[in-house]
């Protein structure tokens, strides 16, 4: 049994139970009016709850009077109150009650942690935790797998032990990538759901609303605590045309990125709508709110319509899918007239196949285009490495249409002349695959089959055919392509595009490829073009389920113990963060000053790093260390300002920590992009740091810093990020007064002793500002819990 915390009094405990109580009953009631259609298979006794949305959705829709997009109905019908709550698009702070949370095991061991610290006995709502992210890509599924059940035996254990204690249920190593379990057994049109992983916005091609968070959101959630959330913008994405040929929906995406860049959908929900929506596939809807994240919109989600009942129908969800078509137009389907706050039009006739990249996923090519690009720009022209699959392209359409391409090259006795790695999202899918006949084409073409993780496509990759530092050039099917991403070389340019396209650019081997217009030769001498990719959208013969891998929790997991050996190095208990003095935060010390992109990739790196998730004080050994320090252009290499040596960020923020020296760091735009890693939150607050001032935040991360009691805040005048000076002193002023709406003063003492003032911008509510007060948001909710 873990013994954590004597924070909690017995009667905080029994005030917390009665709140997981309350949940529950809210939860049921919200549920028990609808007619009895489980909401999963594995949540036999928790029915599908569209009567109660639509009553609540009644309610707002006589206060606002007005037309409501899609995802209004389905944000708004989840409000905790939604007779009192203000609703302003881009302003007001709503809270809400999700309908379930998933987690996946890299993020979900702090979070369990956090939730465990809390004291309370069970979640609140159905949660699930799925283990695909510890699992390295190394020689090819079976032998990988079985290597990453011995070498994380120890955080698996914890993880399945503390799902049985907390009434979680638990997906085991093999079953596959959390976005795909999600989508063929959980998400359904109208939910709600949140997860510890930046792609869960995945859910959306199913017409729900799906987004990623931080653990300690999460934990809220699990704890009974309506989740907040700045009520988001709505861009709306108007489709037209049809998709075909060798355009695919990733391509819709890759586009909208192209128009949006990574930071143009921050703050707002995507939603597509038009005709040209029933052209796509509801996995191809999925792939495109999957990538959704990479604009940095709070998530994405398409209208019910006949694409999402036939695969609902497919994955034994009949039920779901005819009662989702009783409230399609209440509920399920934007109103006539619904205003967009911004509206882009995409005609799929006319849309190219795309390829973007390098190290930004927004960095468009259409393929017309690439091979002159890359010639320009000095990109390896020779491709190294393909790559398909992962939570994005991973469905039994796409692996059919890349079996398609293979089979055509084949023919003509052609195989991939690169390495080629596959990835499937499921056990399902593999299952399905192998029984079909498709891997084994894949194989013939050269391929490797991986298993049913993340992989490389999050840098689980122990990639070994180039040397760290060496320029080349990958293909893969994935979401992001930040530097160093996939397998931690920073001279690897990583192209995303569609798995056809990773397909028939892995035959020819070369960037300057166009499948829509070159020729290949086949081994005959002969000239030939590929023909256009085609596939099942669904398999003809129904899903194979494949081994089962999943663990339902017991009715009563009082008696489950929870060990953390005290000297482990994978998992640490939590021990809390101190308390706000009341005082302002002077005379702070610059630990580094970031120039440049700042993704949470490049705060708390993934890679080899995976394995200390659930170990605080050992992950934080990687902070910063991918971010460029503006005063030299090197990573990893700062000054100290006491010693004047150069060392490691980690290694010097532990040594600002060990002398009590606050310090903050200063960043560019758009910081924090990327994952929802929350570690890249806490690192900084465990190693010593108070604030974080940028020129502009990434949702996510800015609430997770808020959610670890760190302070972060934005320059009022972008331009006075080049003020700030290594060797400066920052104090931020006005905290004794500090409210929602009213600015801060940062006070920067120059290494001459001059001083000047500069203003800053945050984003903070009440609840929020009581969190920074608190230590930390699990600080505050132990004291509102006595």
């Amino acid at each position: 049994m873990v013994h954590y915390t004597k924070l909690l009094t017995q009667q905080a405990k029994r005030a917390a139970l009665y709140a997981v109580d309350a949940q529950q009953r809210w939860f049921h009631a919200s549920c028990a009016m609808s007619s009895k259609v489980a909401l999963s298979k594995f949540d036999e006794n928790v029915y599908l709850p569209y009567e109660k949305l639509v009553e609540r959705l009644n309610i707002v829709k006589k206060r606002l009077n007005r037309p409501l997009t899609m995802s209004e109905k389905v944000l708004y019908s989840h409000l905790d109150d939604p007779a009192n709550q203000d609703i302003e698009r881009g302003v007001s702070y709503l809270r809400l009650r999700p309908d379930r949370v998933a987690c996946q095991d890299a993020t979900a061991q702090m979070a369990m942690m956090q939730f465990i610290s809390s004291g309370l006995k069970r979640v609140a709502v159905p949660t699930t935790i799925h283990c695909d992210h510890l699992i390295e890509a190394q020689i090819g599924g079976d032998q990988d797998l079985a290597r990453a059940k011995k070498l994380n035996e120890e955080v698996y254990r914890f993880l399945e032990t503390a799902s049985a204690k907390y009434g979680v249920g638990f997906w085991k190593p093999g079953s596959g990538i959390i976005h795909q379990i999600i989508l063929e057994n959980y998400a359904f049109p109208g939910l709600l759901m949140i997860g510890t992983d930046s792609h869960t916005p995945n859910g959306g091609g199913l017409g729900g609303l799906c987004i990623g968070v931080g653990g300690a959101d999460a934990v809220d959630v699990m704890a009974n605590i309506p989740w907040e959330l700045k009520c988001p913008k709505v861009i709306g994405v108007h489709l037209t045309g049809k998709i075909g040929g060798w355009t695919s929906p990733k391509d819709v995406i890759l586009k909208v990125a192209d128009i949006l860049t990574v930071k143009g959908g921050t703050g707002a929900i995507v939603e597509y709508h038009g005709k040209g929506v029933d052209s796509i596939s509801c996995t191809g809807m999925a792939t495109i709110c999957n990538m959704g994240a990479e604009i940095g919109a709070t998530t994405s989600t398409f209208p019910f319509n006949s694409r999402m009942a036939a695969y609902l129908k497919s994955t034994l969800r009949d039920g779901i899918a005819a009662e989702a078509a009783k409230f399609q137009t209440q509920l399920l389907q934007a109103d006539e007239g619904a205003q967009y706050d911004e509206l882009i039009e995409i005609n799929l006739d006319t849309l190219e196949p795309h390829v973007n990249g390098p190290f930004t996923p927004d960095l468009a090519h259409p393929i017309s285009k690439l091979g002159e690009n890359s010639k320009k720009n000095g990109y390896p022209i020779d491709i190294k490495v393909g790559l398909i699959g992962s939570c994005t392209n991973s469905s039994y359409e796409d692996m059919g249409r890349c079996a398609s391409i293979v089979k055509d090259a084949l023919s003509h006795g052609l195989k991939s002349k690169i390495p080629f790695n596959v990835t499937p999202g499921s056990e399902q899918v593999r299952a399905t695959i192998e029984r079909d006949g498709i891997a084994k084409t894949l194989r013939d073409f050269g391929g490797t089959v991986l298993a049913n993780a993340c992989g490389p496509c999050i840098g689980q990759w122990d990639r070994q055919d180039v040397k760290k530092g060496d320029k080349n050039t990958i293909v893969t099917s994935y979401n992001r392509n930040f530097t160093g991403r996939n397998d931690a070389n920073p001279a690897t340019h990583c192209f995303v595009t569609s798995p056809e396209m990773v397909t028939a650019l892995s035959i020819a081997g070369r960037l300057d490829f166009n499948p829509l217009k070159d020729e290949l030769t086949g081994a005959d001498g002969k000239k030939f073009k590929l023909k256009e990719p085609f596939g099942d959208e669904l398999p003809v013969r129904g899903f194979d389920p494949g081994q089962d891998t999943y663990q339902h929790p017991p009715a009563d997991g009082s008696n489950v113990k929870v060990d953390v050996d005290p000297k482990s190095q994978r998992l640490q208990l939590l021990e809390p963060f101190d308390k706000w003095d009341g005082k302002d935060l002077t005379e702070m010390t610059v630990l580094i000053k970031v120039k440049g992109k700042c993704t949470t990739d490049h705060i708390s790196a993934a890679g080899p790093w995976l394995k200390y998730r659930g170990h605080l004080d050992n992950i934080s050994n990687n902070m910063f260390i991918g971010a460029t320090n503006a005063e030299n252009n090197e990573m990893n290499k700062i000054k100290n300002q006491v010693t004047g040596e150069w060392g490691g960020v980690p290694d010097v923020a532990r040594f600002y920590k060990s002398k009590g020296i606050r310090w903050v760091a200063v960043g560019d735009e758009n910081y924090g992009e990327g994952s929802s890693r929350e570690h890249a939150a806490l690192e900084p607050r465990h190693l010593g740091g108070r604030a974080i001032i940028v020129k502009s935040f990434a949702r996510i991360h800015e609430t997770n810093l808020k959610k670890q009691g760190m302070l972060p805040v934005t320059f009022a005048n972008p331009a006075d990020y080049d003020k700030i000076q290594p060797t400066d002193k920052i104090s931020i002023l006005g905290l004794k007064d500090f409210a929602p709406g009213k600015q801060l003063t940062a006070e920067i003492k120059h290494a001459d002793g001059k001083t000047e003032q500069i203003k800053l911008n945050h984003s903070f509510n009440d609840l929020q500002i009581s969190w920074f007060k608190a230590g930390s948001a699990l600080n505050r909710m132990k004291e509102t819990a006595h």
